[in-house]
This record gives structure tokens, C-alpha cells and sequence, in this order.
């Protein structure tokens, strides 16, 4: 296994993880930010702002239902660590964390307007203009599975965003954002619109 990738933030905001702590020990510090200010900051990572500046729009790892996924998700880190399984949030371990749609806005493909029983069509035109922009990806019999669930699409993309990252055709967090990204996690984003071409072996 080269990567994994996992639809799931792999930690939660610094300032979030911060305010809890400081709640539990009753010293929370109330500045002059308002509350819907102080919501926004504790709401969302790093790695979250720089995804929604680019158009996508994950959801918050601290304020929706996303969190339990989340705890499943540490756990599973936790048992990979133990088990000897190299773990870096940062995106430069076996484990990456990925947003399918972040990924397929990327590539220049749909990345809204496809999830629902009621829009399978919209799902059966995103996975023809996949497959038409990847001639090389053969789903095989698969194929009429992943144009009627959107949540077997997306495990393809979180598949191929992970191979993207092991070629190294990811955003990484900058220099002075790794140590953050190492604990709040960071959505691993292919680099440029045509690294989708990229992620075939030249000699296929």
C-alpha cells in the first residue's frame, strides 16, 4: 500500500481543541470577538480555510455530525501506529486525508450536484467525464455500481487523490504550517487540473 486515502478530517482545529481544554478547566477567556466570530474560529482548520478560499466547501470536523466519523478515524490511526503503519496528519504518511470533491473541482470535473438517490444522472455524466478524462481508469463490470452511489464515486476519487499524493502531486501545507497540519490534519488536493494524467505509469 502506497497511500490510503480517507474521506475524513484526521484531527480537529487547534483553536477548537484549545476552547474545549480551557472549558473543562473553567478558564475560558472571552475577548473582544463576537460570538459568531469566535464560532468561525473554532469551527474550522487550517487546512479547511484554504479548501473553502479555493471554491469547495468541507464541513466543520467540530460543529457536525462529521466528528463521530472523525473519532472512528482515530482510532483507526491509532491502531495503524501501533501496528507499525508510518501516520502523518500532514499528508506525508501511509494515511492521507482527502475530499473528493476538493479533488474533483481540481481536475476541472463536477464536484456539486451529484450526491442523492434523485441525481443519478448528474452522478452518470460526472463518472463518463471521469473515465473520458482518465482513458487509462478501467472500472470494469464496477462501472454501472459507481454511477448509481455517489459514496462508491467517491472512494474511487479518494483513491486516486491518494495515488496523487504518493507521486507527490498533492498541495503540502508550507513550511511553517506543517506542525499545525500535523495535528489538525490537511486535505491532501491535487497539485494542477492535469495531474489526473499523471496518475498512470508511463509504461501502461
Amino acid at each position: 500500500m502506497d497511500r490510503l486515502g480517507i474521506d475524513c478530517p484526521l484531527g480537529w482545529p487547534d483553536d477548537f481543541v484549545a476552547f474545549v481544554q480551557a472549558h473543562a478547566a473553567g478558564a475560558v477567556g472571552l475577548g473582544e470577538e463576537s460570538g459568531d466570530d469566535l464560532r468561525r474560529r473554532l469551527a474550522w482548520r487550517l487546512t479547511d480555510l484554504r479548501v473553502r478560499a479555493a471554491g469547495a466547501q468541507p464541513l466543520t470536523v467540530a460543529a457536525e455530525r462529521l466528528g463521530y466519523t472523525a473519532m472512528r478515524a482515530a482510532r483507526l490511526l491509532a491502531l495503524l501506529a501501533r501496528r507499525g503503519t508510518p501516520v502523518d496528519r500532514a499528508g506525508t504518511g501511509r494515511v492521507v486525508e482527502v475530499y473528493p470533491a476538493a479533488s474533483l473541482q481540481r481536475w476541472g470535473l463536477a464536484h456539486r450536484g451529484y450526491k442523492g438517490q434523485q441525481r443519478t444522472g448528474a452522478l452518470g455524466e460526472l463518472v463518463a467525464d471521469l473515465v473520458a478524462r482518465a482513458p487509462w481508469l478501467d472500472l470494469g463490470p464496477h462501472r454501472p455500481a459507481l454511477e448509481r452511489s455517489d459514496d462508491l464515486l467517491d472512494a474511487v476519487v479518494a483513491a486516486l487523490t491518494a495515488r496523487a499524493a504518493a507521486r507527490g502531486r498533492c498541495v503540502l501545507p508550507a513550511p511553517e504550517e506543517v506542525a499545525r497540519a500535523g495535528r489538525e490534519g490537511w486535505i491532501m488536493v491535487p497539485d494542477t487540473a492535469d495531474s489526473l494524467a499523471a496518475l498512470v505509469d508511463p509504461a501502461a
